[in-house]
């Protein structure tokens, strides 16, 4: 299997930790947080899972790989994470555009950039 093939389904295999910590969030941190600080928390956990996910990822493949490579593997991470957020979350899960575009609201303290730039430069940083 081709090293693209492998970042291609490691991406895939993030969408359930992303579920997985979503649940966690509307289940334990709303409990006890408002909605904005389960949002944070629950971003920077998810932060440092995509960095734990991603090393672990680079010392299974255990090749060498040029910097410019992973940059382009983050920047295709990037792609597949954007397209699937608004594909899956407009028209499979009905959400309106408002409502996606909510979390990318840093001035209001939504920091789900923050992830998507640690997709991007995870791969290249870590590498």
């Amino acid at each position: 299997m081709g090293i693209t093939l492998i970042f291609i389904c490691a991406w895939a295999l993030v969408i359930p930790l992303a579920i997985l910590n979503g649940l966690i969030r509307e289940k334990v941190y709303r409990k006890y947080l408002s909605d904005l600080r389960s949002h944070q928390l629950s971003t920077f956990v998810f932060i440092l899972i995509l960095f734990i996910y991603t090393k672990l990822l680079l010392l299974l493949i255990n090749k060498d790989i040029s910097t410019i490579t992973l940059w382009s593997y983050g920047a295709l991470w990037l792609f597949l994470t954007i397209i699937f957020e608004f594909v899956f979350g407009h028209y499979l899960m009905k959400h309106p555009w408002k409502k996606l575009l909510h979390d990318y609201n840093i001035f209001k303290g939504r920091l789900w950039i923050l992830v998507l730039v640690t997709i991007l430069v995870a791969p290249a940083l870590l590498g």
